[in-house]
């Protein structure tokens, strides 16, 4: 029976979940600023929770970006430790991916818009659709002027606009959605969600390969060797 761990730190919520004998447990909280201090706190509280060991994982999760640069940072250091000191595979998951997810489960939106405020007059966005449970990218991720987000050439039927960005910049959003959540965070709950779709697939990777995707290229990009 697969054991995965979930964590997600990225925007104002942090938030934990685990999949353990078939069930499924999490923690949730929007504490801004906070996440250093209660992401380890939260894990060990979860892992207790469910009597399980670190040594009982199978894999590691987690939001791999868009979101707050410094959100990001904390949750792959925190894998990168754990993996490798289990010397366990991670599995890297898009926090647009994720809010998607969760306007799925909670919604029922097949069809989801994604969009994070990204600050400097900008967002994160993502466009996704369900998949036999699983919500899968139609073209590709970018950051943007709200006004230049748009839907797939193909869209048809109702979306649904779920993020920040969405309650930040909603009246300049151009693609047009039959409803949306203005104030939707990533839940680790849904990460593990697709994480879970993603194990089953081979798609987990060595912690080395744990990187962030802040989709701004020039903000913390190391620099190249002389």
């Amino acid at each position: 029976m697969t054991t995965l761990l979930a964590l997600d730190t990225a925007t104002e919520a942090c938030s934990v979940a685990l999949l353990h004998d078939g069930k499924v447990l999490s923690h949730y909280e929007v504490i801004p600023r906070l996440h250093a201090q209660r992401l380890l706190p939260m894990i060990k509280a979860l892992l207790d929770e469910a009597d399980v060991p670190l040594s009982a994982l199978d894999a590691i999760a987690f939001g791999r970006g868009p979101g707050a640069f410094t959100g990001v940072r904390i949750a792959i250091g925190v894998v990168q430790g754990l993996a490798f000191a289990l010397e366990r595979p991670v599995l890297p998951v898009s926090n647009l991916a994720v809010l998607a997810q969760r306007a799925l489960r909670e919604h029922g939106a097949s069809q989801v818009a994604a969009a994070i405020d990204a600050r400097m007059d900008e967002v994160y966005w993502g466009c996704y659709r369900a998949d036999q449970g699983e919500m899968r990218l139609l073209g590709v991720e970018s950051v943007l002027p709200p006004e230049q987000a748009s839907l797939p050439r193909d869209a048809a039927g109702d979306w649904f606009g779920a993020g920040t960005g969405w309650g930040a910049y909603a009246e300049r959003l151009a693609p047009q959605v039959s409803a949306q959540d203005g104030a939707m965070l990533p839940h680790a709950e849904d990460l593990l969600s697709l994480a879970r779709f993603a194990w089953a697939r081979g798609e987990a990777v060595v912690a080395d390969e744990a990187q962030p995707v802040y989709l701004r290229d020039k903000v913390a990009t190391p620099k190249a060797a002389p």
